[in-house]
């Protein structure tokens, strides 16, 4: 473990959870930092800005969303603010640190009265299909006396836009203004552009296309989601001295075509360099367009960015002169092609994640359901396509589309190309990264790396379900993931982004959408198909997801944000089951039980989902199914972490009624689904089962005195599979955890081991690079299924992180103040490192086995607790800074590890 000397000062200073706070639309923004390395504990800070508020000595050992209280922010203004803090040194002396390096903060436009600026967009005599609609070039030009001192450009669109001056590209983020609920918010970025102005004539355009607006999106490729006409605003501050001159888009701009054939998220773009096609008619003024300016808001999340670019590993030529970039990584973005051929030629790019049996680019896999047309199927999308204008360094670069692809067949080039013709781009959300995993076996190296990039594929502006077929937030995939990814990354403002979206699409009688973000509740509670919405373990996402964010980085805030989303769910969740019995039920016991107002048995549940070897998902049969064993599972999940979360926020009173709930439905889950012998039931749909067993015991729906049967029939049931799991999409998180907790670590471990399917070791064996939806995503003939970059089922890693190399939370502690650190080796592994940098630091775990003796070293950060638990041995408590420890593994121990 590497040695650490201590920082003089504070170190990664966040407003909220930006590490660039520009534009921001929060007039109460919150602070944090992290205090010195070596040092034991703050006691004390002082906080300054630059427009003159002060603290002073403030005695607190907090550290993270300190308020700012300064004078009034308004629109434009900006400050830096800076920290020192007074520390518990090692010695026990009290020692003030330096000065932290400051942190700029600058808002946004806060009003609508800010904007002079006018939504404008191009006229459209006629609009084609989605998938088929051109980009516009908005664009004027300005003359300046003299370069400006400052200089800022506030902008955004309906559809995605591009902002250039004077022909260079406005910063570097990309898919602006990105992806949220645009009826309800709109996000703007704030530009500084005064390196790019000049004195003289200067020149400001913007390309927009569709982009969610009104492209096509998700499975079922709606198109005009939010509206049938693309929009463009921006608006441009200069100033110098005591002056400022304000241009904003309004009817003295002109639109002219671009490039950019056509432009849209599934389908690809299609771009023709020749002059021709660019030029091929005059510019026109632009249009006054619809738009609000209430809904208008500044970042909340990093941005998107090319955050990676990736060489081909090979470029082979197929006989029917295609040829096959293969990047060997399955991402999310596009590629910059720099080889075009002559002037006149088409170069086509076929993106997909594997290759068929000729080694050409297959995307049947990916080919959405025809809903709407049974037995058909809609096309995959994907493809870019370049006409070349000759132009030397020209450059292919489809910044108007996204693709989830690790392959791409270039069709029509008749040049070789070479490794340096052809550039992956990986676009997603520009996240910090928090957490590391390794271990002494290559194949769960391998494993842990694959999740890590199917997670960052899959974080694109929200977290996705999958990059290519669909695109879209579903809130199921979210809730199941969110622990592993706020292990692994900085994900606050991301899902805090995200849950704003999911709020603003919350029906009125409480169902939480699927799917965020949507057109809002007036749109998808009416659409075809409406009914899916509202499911167990889906909606559940209002209260899963804020509270391991809560766990994650102690910030109350944003349990006080989603609370009331929360208690309308929870009353969605309470009014079906007490209004509503199953046909089933009612059939076989007309007089309803006492117990039966806890059962959540009726409306469309998903289930457990694609377990193995269960029935084939069906949503139309879904909507008449006792899916009550799992839903009222999770009536009981979800109203007692709603419990805590009233403890939490000092709702003393609601946190005792939501108990009192929580216990009720537990019993009533118990009198339905546990037998005398104190298993789970068979009789039910899909009852006696891996995924209902896990729950059983994760969620704790049965007694203390049941726990050991449900326990071996869980592990019996995996015996009886061939120890192999059978859980599907939402046990799969719990399986191995649940097993370790309860006795049976070895066979946790044997079927984290396992290399057949179903197992996650079939998928490292057939070279897949990011997690599949179906265990048996590629075949053992190399046939394709389902999209190859889900990453639910990657939450098995956070397994490595608690179990195998041993790091959790202690219960009960939030922004990991306190910690446990217990490996519990096996399948034969001889060393384990994992690191997490939390709100304290960076914790770090490194142990390692020789000669039968466990030898354990542990960096503990300031203002940290930890509890060193080690086989055969007291437990050790410890504070800030690095501890070693050695422990003699007992026969038992050791037979564990080495299976």
């Amino acid at each position: 473990m590497p040695d650490h000397h201590a920082s003089a000062q504070p170190t990664r200073l966040r407003t909220e959870n930006l590490r660039q706070a520009v534009g921001i639309t929060n007039t109460a923004p919150r602070f944090s930092w992290t205090p010195p390395h070596g040092t034991v504990r703050q006691t004390a800070y002082q906080l300054s800005t630059s427009n003159g508020w002060d603290t002073g000595r403030v005695d607190s050992e907090v550290h993270s969303f300190v308020p700012y209280r300064g004078p009034d922010l308004g629109s434009r203004d900006r400050f830096d603010w800076k920290v020192r803090a007074w520390n518990v040194a090692a010695d026990g002396t009290e020692v003030l640190s330096g000065w932290s390096e400051p942190m700029a903060v600058e808002l946004g436009l806060l009003n609508a009265s800010d904007w002079s600026a006018r939504w404008i967009g191009p006229a459209e005599t006629t609009v084609p299909p989605a998938g088929e609609r051109p980009g516009y070039a908005l664009h004027r030009d300005f003359t300046l006396a003299a370069a400006p001192e400052r200089a800022r450009a506030y902008a955004t669109a309906h559809g995605i836009y591009e902002l250039f001056i004077n022909g260079q590209r406005v910063g570097d983020q990309q898919l602006t203004p990105g992806s949220t609920s645009y009826h309800s918010t709109l996000q703007f970025q704030t530009f500084d552009i005064a390196h790019l102005l000049r004195r003289g004539t200067n020149t400001v355009q913007a390309v927009l296309t569709d982009g969610w607006f009104r492209g096509s999106f998700g499975f079922t490729r709606d198109a005009d989601m939010y509206g049938t006409q693309t929009a463009f605003l921006a608006q441009l501050e200069l100033g110098s001295g005591d002056g400022r001159t304000v241009i904003g888009t309004d009817g003295s701009w002109l639109v002219s075509a671009t490039e950019i054939l056509s432009a849209d998220l599934m389908e690809g773009q299609r771009v023709d360099f020749r002059a021709a096609a660019v030029q091929g008619e005059p510019a026109r003024p632009a249009v006054p367009r619809d738009g609000s300016f209430s809904t208008l808001t500044g970042p909340v999340a990093p941005p998107t960015r090319i955050v990676e670019e990736l060489l081909p590993v090979s470029i082979t030529r197929l006989a029917n002169g295609n040829q096959i970039v293969d990047l060997g990584q399955n991402i999310n973005g596009w590629v910059r092609l720099s080889r075009l051929g002559d002037a006149g030629i088409e170069v086509t790019l076929v993106h997909g994640e594997t290759l068929d049996t000729d080694g050409e680019v297959t995307q049947d896999h990916l080919r959405p359901i025809d809903f709407k047309n049974p037995g058909q199927f809609l096309g995959a999308g994907q493809v870019d396509s370049v006409v070349s204008g000759g132009t030397p360094g020209e450059v292919f670069e489809p910044r108007h589309t996204a693709h989830g692809f690790q392959f791409v067949s270039v069709r029509g080039l008749a040049e070789t190309l070479q490794p340096g013709d052809i550039t992956g781009c990986m676009v997603q959300t520009d996240l910090d990264r928090l957490g590391t995993f390794s271990c002494s076996d290559g194949r769960l190296n391998k494993l842990h790396d694959i999740v890590d990039w199917s997670f960052r594929g899959n974080a694109c502006e929200v977290p996705t379900d999958c990059p290519q077929r669909e695109k879209a937030g579903w809130t199921g995939d979210w809730q199941l993931f969110v622990p592993t990814a706020a292990y692994l990354y900085d994900v606050a403002g991301f899902s805090r982004k995200w849950l704003n979206d999911v709020r603003a699409d919350q029906w009125d009688n409480g169902v939480i959408a699927n799917i965020s973000p949507s057109p809002g509740p007036g749109v998808t509670s009416a659409e075809f198909m409406a009914f899916t919405n509202g499911s167990a373990g889906w909606g559940d996402a209002i209260v899963t997801v804020p509270w391991e964010l809560y766990l994650a980085t102690g910030d109350t805030g944003i349990l006080e944000e989603n609370w009331d989303a929360m208690n309308r769910w929870l009353g969605f969740i309470r009014s079906t089951a007490q209004g509503n019995r199953h046909p089933a039920r009612a059939a076989g016991r007309p007089a309803p039980e006492e117990h039966e107002q806890y059962l959540w048995d009726t409306g469309f549940h998903f289930g457990e989902w694609m377990e193995p070897g269960g029935p084939a998902p069906d949503l139309f049969a879904s909507r008449s199914a006792d899916n009550g064993i799992v839903a009222t599972a999770y009536y009981r999940h979800s109203s007692a972490i709603m419990a805590r979360i009233a403890a939490v926020m000092g709702r003393t009173a609601e946190a005792g009624e939501l108990g009192d709930l929580s216990e009720n439905v537990r019993r009533a889950w118990q009198r339905e689904y546990l037998q005398a012998d104190g298993t789970v039931s068979g009789q039910t749909v899909r009852g006696g089962t891996q995924a209902n067993c896990v729950r059983a015991l994760a969620f704790d729906l049965v007694p203390d005195t049941a726990r050991p049967a449900v326990a071996d029939q869980l592990a019996g049931l995996v015996r009886a599979a061939g120890t192999h799991l059978g859980t599907g999409f939402l046990a799969t998180p719990y399986l191995l955890p649940t097993l370790a907790d309860n006795g049976h670590l070895g066979l946790a471990y044997e079927l984290l081991m396992q290399d057949s399917e179903p197992s996650w070791l079939v998928m490292v064996d057939r070279g897949a690079t990011t997690m599949w939806e179906d265990w048996n995503g590629i075949g053992a003939d190399g046939s394709a299924t389902g999209s190859l970059n889900h990453y639910s089922k990657g939450a098995v890693v956070s397994f490595l992180h608690r179990y195998t190399a041993g790091l959790r939370q202690a219960p009960g502690s939030a922004g990991w103040q306190r910690i446990i650190i217990e490996p519990r080796p096996g399948a034969g592994l001889t060393s384990s490192s994992t690191s997490h940098r939390g709100p304290q630091g960076l914790i770090e775990v490194d142990w390692a086995i020789d000669d039968g003796v466990l030898t354990l070293t542990a960096a503990v950060p300031s203002g940290t607790t930890a509890d060193i638990r080690l086989p055969g041995g007291p437990i050790a408590a410890v504070g800030p800074g690095t501890h070693s420890f050695a422990a003699a593994l007992a026969a038992p121990d050791l037979a564990r590890s080495a299976r």
